[in-house]
Parts: structure tokens; C-alpha cells; sequence
């Protein structure tokens, strides 16, 4: 056999358009629909079980905190396809009272515990990625700890790992094709299934090479998203930075919401270019006065507490 035998077998091996034409039909209608389904049913649930992995991971406890590693331990250190068969073959007895036989819920609870780990890591490196003073601050003005994660903490550091978050659902998506391992009947096969079962009909892996196709289909643009986000969310961080040194909060240097500038009594300038004096937040503005004259403008007292007292002002009577 020469070089050219040898391409031709080749070709035939993995580009026999006949085999992909008879495999198409099957892959549009079952494959890419149950890959889908499998990925996004696994990575909501392991949103939701990550993002809890992560609270507990930054607990000011012990206990949560070390429950949380045994757990990200665990399943980040175990093989996906011999979670798979543990949870699949394991737990069917309990879940085929409720299921009647369909093992997407086990291929779902699996791919859901593995990318949980995953998850929880990233949420948990988003939040601790959130300055600080946030959390501090968030407090200072009255909020328990729990309000402050969930109104302050958590949102931004979900924004910080979205590229991250992009990337587990491609990995949960490539993970979904160990479900077959599971047993499924002709309408719940996925992409890898659908084509392994037509290459063996068929004796050539072109089937196998167009679900690889529609992976790809699936994958890069993506990968491509992904991209797209980190670079945006970089280009962003400078602006925000030189903000930061030059002292300017809200409309500008030294000015009210309104645009004016911040005076007092007899229309000085308050603490002059003071980042805390130029604050349009009327709490942060009423803060430590470094000039001599305080600011006549009124502050936003919280319901219930008592108003406080103008210190410099009583001096300045005296």
C-alpha cells in the first residue's frame, strides 16, 4: 500500500460524507437539544451550590469553612467519568421511585457536585478579589454581615468571575458526554452517543468526527465570549484607577452633586479637594471636618437615631 492508498483509507475513515448525512438528522434532533439540556440543568444547580460552597468558604467560622474544602477536595480530586458511575449506578434505586427509569436526573446531580466544586472556588476567589473596606463600609452604615455579602460582596465579585463562569459551562458541556455511561434510551442520547452509535454501524468514525463538529460549534464562540468579556473588563480597571488618584468623586474634584462647589457657612470651600468632602453621599461628606468651618448642608440622619451634634459648631458659638 502506497502513500496514497494509505490518505485515501484515511479520508474514508473520517470524512465519509454519506455516513455524516445519515447521522445529521438524529444529531439535530436529539444530540445538540439533550447537550444542552444536560449542561445548562448542571451548571444552575451548580451556580447555586457553588455560590453557597463559597459563602461557607469565607465564613468567620471554622466548621464551614472546612466543610466547604473537604467537599471542593473531594469532587475536584475524583474523576468526573467515576463520579458519573458512582452517583449513576449508586444512587438508582432511590431516584428511580421518583424518576421511573431516567437517569438524566443522576447524569444531572453528577455533572451538577462536580462543577459545584469548581464553582465554588471561583465564587469564592471573586469575593475575596471585593476590597475590604467594602464590607467595612457596607457595616459602618448600619448593615448586618449577611446583607452586606449579599447586597455589597457577592455582586461584585460575580462580575469579576464571569469569564471564569463561561469557561466551567464549556468544561460542563465536554463533561456532559459521560452521561451515556449511564444508559440512555434512543431520545435521550447526546451528541457523543448519537455518533459513537453511528460509527459502529456505519464502521467509520465520520459520525464521531461530526459531533465533534457540532461541539466545536457550541465551544468557540464561547471561548470567543469569553474573551470578549475579560478583555472589556481590563480596559475598564485604568479609568478606574486614575479616578482613584486624582481625587475626583461623583461629577468632579471639589463639586456637589449638582455640579457646584461644596461650601460652607460663608460659601469657603469645604476641606477643600478632599475626596471625602467632594463625596455626593451627604453621610460621607458630614465625616471628620479638617477645615475650620463646617458644612451647613444637611446630613441624612437614619430613622431612629438620634441627631448628632455639630461639635465645631457649639465651639465656633463659644
Amino acid at each position: 500500500m502506497n502513500v496514497s492508498d494509505a490518505l485515501a483509507n484515511i479520508g474514508r475513515s473520517f470524512l465519509d460524507g454519506q455516513a455524516m448525512l445519515r447521522t445529521l438528522p438524529d444529531m439535530l434532533a436529539y444530540g445538540v437539544w439533550n447537550t444542552l439540556l444536560l449542561a445548562v440543568c448542571a451548571t444552575a444547580v451548580g451556580v447555586v451550590l457553588g455560590l453557597v460552597l463559597a459563602v461557607m468558604g469565607t465564613s468567620r467560622h471554622r466548621l464551614p469553612r472546612v466543610l466547604s474544602r473537604v467537599y471542593t477536595d473531594v469532587f475536584r480530586g475524583l474523576p468526573a467519568i467515576l463520579t458519573i458511575l458512582l452517583i449513576g449506578t449508586g444512587l438508582a434505586p432511590l431516584f428511580n421511585l421518583f424518576s421511573r427509569g431516567n437517569p438524566y436526573p443522576l447524569g444531572i446531580l453528577a455533572l451538577s457536585l462536580i462543577a459545584s466544586a469548581y464553582i465554588g472556588e471561583i465564587f469564592r476567589a471573586g469575593i475575596l478579589a471585593v476590597d475590604r473596606g467594602q464590607l467595612e463600609a457596607s457595616r459602618a452604615l448600619g448593615m448586618t454581615h449577611r446583607d452586606s455579602m449579599r447586597l455589597v460582596v457577592i455582586p461584585q465579585g460575580i462580575r469579576q468571575v464571569l469569564p471564569s463562569l463561561v469557561n466551567q459551562f464549556i468544561a460542563i458541556v465536554k463533561d456532559s458526554s459521560l452521561v451515556y455511561f449511564l444508559g440512555l434510551i434512543t431520545s435521550q442520547r447526546e451528541l457523543f452517543r448519537i455518533g459513537q452509535d453511528a460509527a459502529i454501524t456505519n464502521g467509520n468514525l465520520s459520525p464521531l468526527v461530526l459531533a465533534g463538529l457540532f461541539y466545536l460549534v457550541i465551544t468557540v464562540p464561547l471561548t470567543h465570549l469569553v474573551n470578549v468579556i475579560d478583555r472589556r473588563m481590563r480596559e475598564g480597571r485604568p479609568l478606574t484607577r486614575r479616578g482613584a488618584r486624582s481625587g475626583s468623586v461623583g461629577p468632579g474634584a471639589g463639586q456637589g452633586p449638582d455640579g457646584g462647589r461644596v461650601s460652607g457657612d460663608g460659601g469657603g470651600s469645604a476641606g477643600g479637594a478632599s475626596p471625602v468632602a467632594a463625596s455626593a453621599d451627604p453621610v460621607l461628606a458630614a465625616g471628620p471636618a479638617s477645615s475650620a468651618r463646617a458644612s451647613s448642608s444637611p446630613v441624612a440622619v437614619p430613622a431612629g437615631a438620634a441627631p448628632a451634634r455639630s461639635t465645631l459648631s457649639e465651639g465656633a458659638a463659644l
